[in-house]
């Protein structure tokens, strides 16, 4: 039988429940994903790294768990938030429920909340610090605890998500081209993406050196999502920026927008509660199209004007910025809240050098919306070879 659990968040509002996965506790940044299908993905996306994830969707681990569709080597979620999780997993690929596979990688949870209500108040009072107990039933007691927590912001953590070592995924069929993606906290299908279209990933560290990606001798650089305060990434900034003074040719995703950013000189933000599913709709600003999109960040690239983003989200996104490197502008926006979703870069031979996206266009549960990016991104390096 189920022990009691508390969810406690750091403003002191309180949730009684009952554990689901491992028992104990556990403190991280509370945020909501509005997916309703995806769960293993999510769990084992890095970019989860030290949040308390809460579904949206009521009914969570009804096709349970298999040994395919992990983005990762590990679930990197702090702590899992379930209303009605399934007694019983029905899928033919299932190997295992989603509960048996929290308890084995000590993942601490809570079921039966009203996660509504959970989401209303993270909409209104914004991502917060919180922490989940089994052993701890007083709320009191446990805010205490929640507060000694660090906050997300000015967290540096894509170095604690990344590879330790080195490692290439062969181009599918015949090879195009070479590609250095550097692991800020990058999901499994992204490379396999690449792969399909003919590309060679060489996946370094978050903490390789400009010798080491040229080693490679890369036809284009990627740089993946990752967790953390894109304003602590003071090394992949650096590198980017040195990769972009030789023009190298560039595509950046989630993470890899905000560094692209604040490599071209621009601010990031801390957004309230974030954007996090698998239905967020952006709107191309080149060819008119709204695509539906995963998605699951945080903080967002401020564009000059917007430097104080709460209040000014509605300034305009019109307008070249110009850049060491060439002419910046806006390329994607969030239909949603107006906020930059992606970014391009065109050289001064008027050919665009490098672009990035602030969703998943690689995403494994779907939509598959933006997949014709990692083909843009070829057709770059093939127009700079």
């Amino acid at each position: 039988m189920s022990q009691p659990a508390l969810l406690v968040l750091e403003d002191g509002r309180s949730f009684t429940g009952t554990s689901y996965g491992a028992t104990g506790e556990t403190f991280g940044e509370a945020v909501f994903t509005t997916g309703m299908t995806g769960y293993q993905e999510t769990l084992t996306d890095p970019s989860y790294h030290r949040q308390i994830v809460t579904q949206t969707a009521p009914h969570i681990g009804n096709t349970g768990i298999n040994d395919e569709d992990d983005e990762s080597r590990k679930i990197w979620v702090a702590g899992y938030v379930v209303r009605d999780p399934a007694r019983v997993p029905s899928n033919w690929r299932a190997t295992r429920s989603l509960d048996d596979q929290l308890q084995a990688q000590g993942i601490v949870g809570i079921a039966g909340i009203d996660t509504r209500a959970l989401t209303r108040h993270l909409r209104e009072r914004g991502a917060m610090r919180a922490g989940i107990s089994t052993e701890i039933l007083d709320p009191a007691e446990l805010l205490k605890k929640v507060l000694e927590q660090p906050a997300m912001a000015g967290a540096d953590l894509a170095e604690q998500v990344t590879t330790a070592d080195a490692y290439v995924v062969p181009a599918e069929g015949a090879k195009r081209f070479t590609v250095v993606a550097l692991d800020l906290g990058i999901k499994s299908m992204t490379p396999k993406r690449m792969a399909e279209r003919g590309i060679e990933v060489h996946v370094l560290p978050a903490t390789a050196s400009l010798e080491e990606v040229l080693a490679v001798n890369p036809d284009g650089i990627f740089m993946s999502n990752g967790p953390g305060d894109p304003e602590t990434t003071e090394h992949p900034t650096t590198l980017l920026k040195q990769l972009l003074e030789q023009g190298k040719p560039y595509f950046g995703i989630c993470f890899g927008n905000q560094v692209f950013g604040r490599a071209l000189g621009l601010g990031t933000f801390k957004l309230k509660y974030g954007h996090r599913g698998i239905n967020q709709p952006v709107l191309d600003r080149a060819t008119g199209k709204v695509e539906i999109t995963a998605q699951n960040h945080g903080f967002a690239v401020a564009w000059p004007g917007r430097e104080n983003q709460r209040s000014a989200v509605d300034a305009p996104l019109d307008g070249p910025v110009e850049t060491p490197y060439g002419t910046a502008e806006v390329s994607h926006v969030s239909l949603n809240d107006n906020v930059v979703e992606g970014l391009k870069l065109t050289g001064r031979d008027g050919r665009v050098l490098a672009f990035s996206v602030q969703y998943h266009p690689e995403a494994a549960a779907g939509p598959h919306d933006s997949a014709y990016l990692f083909d843009r991104f070829a057709e770059l390096m093939e127009g700079r070879n």
